[in-house]
């Protein structure tokens, strides 16, 4: 049954393309309803979504345990708030090198690591030139581009470096990139990290693929070659990740394979979520929530998402899975 009336939503800046999509093709739908979405970055959705300020947020991690126990406060009911794992797109590491017009840099985890632990600080470095045995690298300082903001693309970067070149980074899974090594040029969300990288002679960073525009993007080292990023690639390191013990049965919360065996598989995949209440204080809210949300993770939804931003469409199975978890949302 078509819905009416304003669904508010908050968070990932990732999710940016794929929600015009998703919002045109959910209007066509249901003409009398809208749906508002503020990219303000995973942390801050989260926050606003806790605090009662949206039906739903939009974030690049799931609900940490601390945020799950406080979304029993935020929901109706003691049931709290599930992860919904909607979006699935790689992260693509954008760099700005003129002089390797046309041709493409490769980039083991080591010197991935390197490069944003600022110990590798050239582009001719050793490290970087045995990757590119073909390529003339310039004697450039790296200008390595963080987001400066809470955010799920950091936290799921620096977790890919943390599981695949554990030596060299080794401050963890961040969301905010001040808590590890606190240098290089700090931007505001996905669209601040591309245009710094963009306007920087030797700047290189990492943000959702899909935002990175004309920015040429390294090939990642992976078991024993290199893998360009790519929605198909992206998708089959999902499929070989485990779903978490959850919280109850219809929480989705993923953890990532970060070092696959083939090199067909692209590791640094972003799984992002949209993070909904079980129960809702009012049918109207519920009957928004629900609608919206079973059109995002339909095939219909998938397809407006891979259409608008290259994302990866999750599995049937998963869409299977994820749409009953939908249909279990209620008035409490």
């Amino acid at each position: 049954a078509e819905v009416s009336g304003t669904l508010i939503g908050a968070g990932a800046s990732s999710q940016a393309a794929a929600m015009q999509g998703w919002q045109a093709g959910f209007q066509e739908l249901n003409p009398d309803a809208t749906v508002e979405y503020d990219p303000i970055g995973s942390g801050g959705g989260r926050e606003t979504f806790l605090a009662g300020g949206s039906a739903f947020a939009g974030s690049d991690s799931y609900l940490k345990d601390e945020e799950w126990e406080a979304s029993k406060d935020r929901c109706a009911g003691d049931l709290g708030a599930i992860n919904l794992p909607h979006y699935i797109s790689p992260i693509a590491i954008p760099y700005n090198l003129p002089s390797l017009e046309g041709k493409t840099l490769n980039l083991h985890p080591d010197v991935i690591a390197g490069i944003f632990a600022n110990e590798i600080t050239v582009w001719n470095d050793p490290a970087i030139a045995e990757d590119n045995p073909d390529l003339e690298l310039p004697d450039t300082t790296i200008n390595p581009v963080h987001r400066s903001d809470e955010s799920g693309t950091t936290k799921n970067f620096t977790d890919y470096m943390s599981k695949a070149a554990p030596e060299v980074w080794t401050f963890g899974a961040l969301e905010v990139w001040d808590e590890g090594p606190g240098k290089g040029e700090g931007a505001p969300q996905t669209s601040g990290v591309v245009a710094a990288v963009a306007a920087g002679e030797g700047s290189i960073g990492y943000a959702d693929a899909s935002q990175i525009g004309d920015l040429p993007s390294a090939a990642v080292g992976v078991a024993d070659g290199f893998v360009e990023f790519s929605a198909e690639a992206a998708g089959k390191i999902v499929d070989s990740s485990e779903r978490l013990a959850t919280r109850n049965e219809f929480d989705f919360a993923i953890e990532v394979n970060r070092t696959p065996d083939t090199a067909d598989t692209y590791p640094i995949a972003l799984v992002s979520y949209h993070i909904v209440c079980l129960q809702y204080d009012d049918q109207d809210t519920v009957d928004r929530v629900k609608a919206f949300m079973s059109y995002v993770g339909s095939e219909a939804g998938q397809a407006a998402a891979a259409a608008a931003a290259g994302s990866a469409p999750i599995s049937d199975d998963v869409q299977a899975e994820v749409q009953k978890a939908v249909a279990a949302i209620s008035v409490g």
